[in-house]
């Protein structure tokens, strides 16, 4: 791994930006494909699919590269990271990477939480920041039903209360909302925000899924999200935490229970993303919804330097997209699902 050492006459070069202005500060890296739910939005829900992934010292050294370009953020995702042998040793690794302006990493993790009861607290020493677990209802039922896994929800109940027991708190969790499966768990993602002590952020469902269901018409939009929390108590707007804020902030009235809405169908936030994403088998996509990989990998494949990485990576961010289209005549979805991008 010494190999993966950035010098630091290498960062002089500059911080990545694109061609339109925009800062890249911010990169998920899938580190696999594989996952262990089979939910309706995201997979097929059949067997028999091929996976792909890289030795974890490979994943390092590119985070490295990306780390020495001006990158701040680290958000390791899958498929199911949690799945992945040699995960806590990553982010002990990770965790030990500075900020070109010396300060330590922004380095977080987004699962499923299925196996995170017993992870938690080892991710937590092992120098993790922060966790999302993705959780699309509070009913046990209607977890089942749009997992296709029994007896899923109390385990991954269990695992957010151990996140927040070891300290990983705020934890937040990421509900998908998909018309006719989960639009009436709106306000008890309310209530759950406020006993369980936890963020809770609603996503508008986007064309990634495997099996191809999305229509504009199973988006639950922004304003209806808006309008059934109101229904519940009134909302107070709070500002964004960062430039780059995907999501749009609120409390309640007595100050109990934080909701963030990300909308990127219907209030799309183009104009400052900040993030790029690695795939599990080592390609750079600079939008979710492109319709082309950039082989990163190929480089390591073939010996290249770390050199000729930041080279490739910044000639491929110079292309990033302006925005996505979705909804637009032409509209054509990515070419991979969101399980083989990387949430």
């Amino acid at each position: 791994m010494a190999s993966a050492v950035i010098s630091s006459s290498r960062a002089a070069t500059g911080r990545l930006t694109d061609k339109f202005g925009r800062a890249i500060t911010d990169l998920r890296i899938s580190i696999t494909d594989r996952c262990n739910y089979k939910c309706v939005y995201c997979r097929t829900g059949n067997d028999g699919a091929q996976y792909s992934e890289l030795p974890i010292e490979d994943y390092l050294r590119i985070a490295r590269v990306f780390v020495s370009l001006g990158v701040e953020k680290i958000r390791l995702t899958g498929g199911e990271p949690l799945l992945r042998r040699g995960l806590t040793g990553l982010v002990r690794e990770l965790s030990r990477l500075r900020t070109l302006d010396g300060e330590p990493l922004d380095l977080a993790l987004t699962t499923n939480g299925h196996l995170l009861e017993d992870l938690a607290e080892p991710l937590r020493d092992a120098g993790l920041s922060r966790i999302t677990v993705s959780m699309d209802a509070v009913d046990p039922d209607k977890f089942h039903r749009i997992t296709r896994v029994p007896g899923s929800y109390h385990r991954v109940l269990r695992g957010i209360r151990a996140s927040r027991a070891a300290g990983l708190a705020p934890v937040k969790v990421n509900c998908v909302l998909l018309r006719g499966f989960n639009e009436d768990q709106i306000v008890a993602f309310a209530r759950f925000s406020r006993e369980e002590r936890v963020i809770v952020r609603f996503i508008e469902f986007m064309p990634l899924e495997e099996d191809r269901l999305w229509t504009p018409e199973s988006v639950v939009s922004l304003h209806e999200i808006v309008e059934a929390l109101r229904s519940f108590r009134p909302l107070v707007a709070l500002p964004p935490n960062t430039a780059s804020e995907t999501a749009v902030r609120y409390t309640f009235d007595d100050g109990l229970g934080e909701i963030g809405i990300i909308a990127p169908v219907t209030e799309a936030f183009c104009g400052h993303c900040s993030r790029v994403r690695l795939t599990s088998d080592g390609k750079i996509r600079t939008c979710l919804f492109s319709q082309s990989d950039h082989d990163l990998y190929g480089i390591v494949q073939r010996g290249g330097s770390d050199d000729e990485m930041a080279a490739f990576i910044r000639r491929t961010v110079d292309r990033k997209e302006a925005r996505h289209h979705i909804g637009e005549p032409g509209f054509l979805k990515p070419s991979r699902s969101m399980v083989h991008i990387g949430g």
